[in-house]
């Protein structure tokens, strides 16, 4: 017998969000009106080519991009591969050196790894506290055979928000490429790929209430990068497979909807989280948070408990059992068989016990101020079940 409660909150947008039902519908067509393929000569091909560009128009326009500098993907994950890959084996002959953050998501820290073994020398850049990078790092580190800086604009484990803009600066000057991976961020808070000089973009769309399986790189023009996939030519030659239109239109939508949207989800989530900070700190002497507290995503939280770091798991499964999700550092990391602790919260000085203890809490659109006082009663209840390492009064201040 299923005794979870019917009405569930979902507070885990950070690692996936529900379709938005106006999205639902924009997608609706391309299954049985608009179903031809973008390459194909005849009327169905041509149309379908039709919303297949004026997607790429909405979609650019959102960055600040021309709409021909805007490549499909399958998602984040193949955009991150492709603009690291790409870009080292187009330019080995000018240096092999590549630097990164040391806080970025696996799929690029996993593809650093690989290039490592394939003669590239990667240098990864340390952060503060905060969780953001250090800038005279970068300075001391860039050198005439670095081909490409890869800073991510928001993390998905703490939501700290980069100083992308001053990282373009600097890799201009010095003419290396610059990418960032903006999966994060995108449709939630503004990014220029112009005004931050940057060279290539990741974005996707299920972060921002879009379908799953569709992803974007931008690739400014004249930047020198080599296919990941070879095929039938589409994307202009260098992203080759049948475009998957149903969730290219669903993406477009999606950004279109955030991008509208942006100003007051932007106040209305800051004080959702406000708010929930306020009450984690007055209320737990142990709790504390992760990440910077000026510069971080609008509805994105990351908090833990001393002495509660190795009740973590356990924590998430009674809050499920309440009918509350949320997650313990990124989704992926769900994946990671070893169990080890967070590369991210280590980054930002935590030892490694206390880099297992994280929860992350990200809100969205359809999160409720309801939703936050029903996680506040719930969070009350389920620590009550748990053991500190520490004494009782650690942990709750009454």
């Amino acid at each position: 017998m299923n005794n979870m409660p019917e009405n569930r909150i979902y507070l885990d947008n950070a690692a996936t969000t529900c379709v938005d039902e106006r999205v639902i519908q924009s997608m609706i067509p391309c299954f049985s009106q608009t179903y031809g393929n973008a390459s194909s000569l005849h009327h169905f091909g041509t149309h379908a080519k039709e919303v297949l560009e004026h997607s790429r128009d909405l979609i650019a326009n959102c960055i600040g991009a021309d709409s021909g500098e805007l490549y499909f993907t399958s998602g984040g994950t193949e955009s991150n591969n492709w603009a690291l890959k790409g870009i080292a084996k187009a330019n080995r002959h000018k240096g092999r050196h590549i630097i990164v953050s040391a806080i970025e998501h696996d799929c690029i820290l996993n593809t650093c790894n690989w290039l490592s073994e394939e003669g590239f020398f990667v240098t990864y850049l340390p952060v503060n506290s905060d969780g953001i990078v250090d800038i005279e790092t970068l300075k001391a580190v860039i050198n005439p055979k670095t081909i490409l800086v890869s800073v991510m604009h928001a993390n998905n484990e703490i939501g700290t928000v980069e100083p992308i803009e001053e990282i373009g600066r600097i890799c201009k000057d010095r003419q290396v490429y610059f990418h960032t991976d903006a999966c994060q961020s995108f449709g939630k808070i503004p990014v220029d790929v112009n005004q931050a000089n940057i060279d290539l973009l990741t974005i996707n769309s299920h972060k921002i209430y879009g379908p799953k399986g569709i992803g974007a790189l931008y690739v400014r023009k004249g930047v020198n990068l080599v296919p990941l996939l070879h095929g039938g030519g589409q994307e202009a030659g260098l992203r080759s497979s049948t475009e998957n239109l149903p969730a290219i239109v669903g993406f477009a939508k999606a950004a279109e909807l955030c991008m509208h949207e942006m100003k007051n989800e932007t106040v209305r989530l800051s004080n959702l989280r406000e708010k929930l900070t306020w009450h984690l700190l007055s209320e737990y002497g142990s709790a504390y948070m992760n990440g910077s507290a000026d510069h971080r995503l609008p509805g994105h939280l990351s908090f833990s408990f001393h002495g509660l770091e190795g009740e973590t798991i356990r924590l998430l499964l009674l809050l499920d059992e309440m009918g509350i999700a949320v997650s313990a550092g990124s989704a992926c990391s769900s994946n990671d068989k070893s169990h080890s602790a967070s590369h991210v919260l280590q980054a930002i000085g935590l030892n490694p016990f206390e880099a297992r203890g994280a929860i992350r809490v990200s809100m969205g659109r359809f999160s409720t101020e309801n939703d936050i006082d029903i996680f506040i009663n719930s969070l009350g209840k389920s620590l009550k079940n748990l053991t500190s390492i520490f004494s009782e009064n650690s942990i709750i201040n009454h």
